[in-house]
């Protein structure tokens, strides 16, 4: 099996970039490996075609997004339905929501520990012809996600602070989206909403609980949709209760899990697709069950937590 590195070299300052790409280097040399190779980044969507080129080739391959979001989202796209070709996520972003559920972000940064370890087959969320490992939505949520990627920029605000400031700052312009929202067979319904999300996994926006009891492997999605009934100053008190998963037994939020979501927009909205944002007036966010096969980290308790049942 061939492993490619994807590195984004715009990750940690370059600081995290050398030591992760000293650290392959060090593990494959120690674990004797040969077959291996690193490609760094040098711009959007190069990860992606440089990874869909590789895994193109039908050969056993295991690639490696060796950075934030945006880089484990390009290689989730190349290597999609692709039975031949794993995923593993080593972190060297502000963000990296999806990799929580295996742990501490700072304890996952051994090169070993993905190499070693152990592969699930995991589900996936389908908008369009893209896929998202994390999550998907409407709403709030999109434009802030919008935002996101500027407030970055600002010195000393990262993941979680970029995600709150976008927030705030969205409480000052547009709150409320008309949708019609279809959830699998059941009957649409038209709301006044903050947001819909479906979701695969459970965090977001550098470490907000969106989605509590979302699992990756189940076969199912979280639908969560909040209804905005209430004056925005009602609403800023809120947010911690949010970002600490506690928005699911608020009386203006619809849970359901299923399949598949269709949201009807009166106008543009902005879409999020795992922090990649697109406009539209009408979107489907539905399941690709067991559509990847991604590799949990040696050091993660993860696959004994699902076992156990206590995930």
């Amino acid at each position: 099996m061939k492993h490619l590195f994807i590195i984004n070299p715009n990750c940690g300052k370059g600081i995290s970039y050398e030591r992760c790409a000293n650290g392959i280097v060090e593990a494959m040399t120690e674990l004797n490996i040969t077959d291996y190779e690193i490609h760094v980044t040098t711009g959007p969507r190069d990860g992606y075609n440089y990874a869909k080129e590789e895994v193109d080739k039908g050969e056993p391959i295991r690639v490696y997004a060796c950075g934030g979001g945006g880089t484990l989202w390009e290689v989730v796209n190349a290597c999609a339905c692709k039975p031949h070709a794993q995923v593993a996520a080593f972190p060297l972003g502000s963000g990296n929501d999806f990799i929580r559920i295996f742990g501490d972000k700072k304890s996952l940064r051994n090169v070993k520990d993905h190499i070693n370890g152990t592969v699930m087959q995991f589900d996936l969320v389908k908008c369009g012809d893209e896929y998202a490992i994390n999550q998907c939505s409407m709403g709030l949520d999109a434009e802030v996600c919008a935002r996101q990627a500027s407030l970055k920029k600002i010195p000393f605000i990262k993941g979680e602070a970029a995600y709150t400031l976008g927030v705030l700052l969205q409480f000052l312009g547009e709150m409320k989206k008309t949708f019609t929202v279809k959830i699998d067979d059941d009957e649409e319904f038209k709301v006044d909403a903050l947001f819909c999300l479906a979701a695969n996994s459970r965090w977001y926006g550098g470490g907000y609980f969106a989605a509590p009891k979302a699992l990756t492997y189940d076969g199912e999605l979280d639908f969560v949709v909040v209804k905005k009934d209430v004056p925005r100053v009602a609403l800023l008190p809120l947010i911690d209760q949010y970002k600490k998963g506690q928005h699911l037994s608020w009386e203006r939020t619809t849970y359901k899990r299923g399949k598949k979501i269709i949201i009807k927009s009166e106008k543009t909205s902005a879409v999020n697709i795992d922090g990649e944002v697109r406009f539209g007036k009408e979107v489907t966010f539905e399941i690709v069950e067991k559509g990847i096969n991604f590799v949990v980290p040696a050091c993660s308790d993860f696959i004994k937590r699902v076992e156990e049942g206590t995930v």
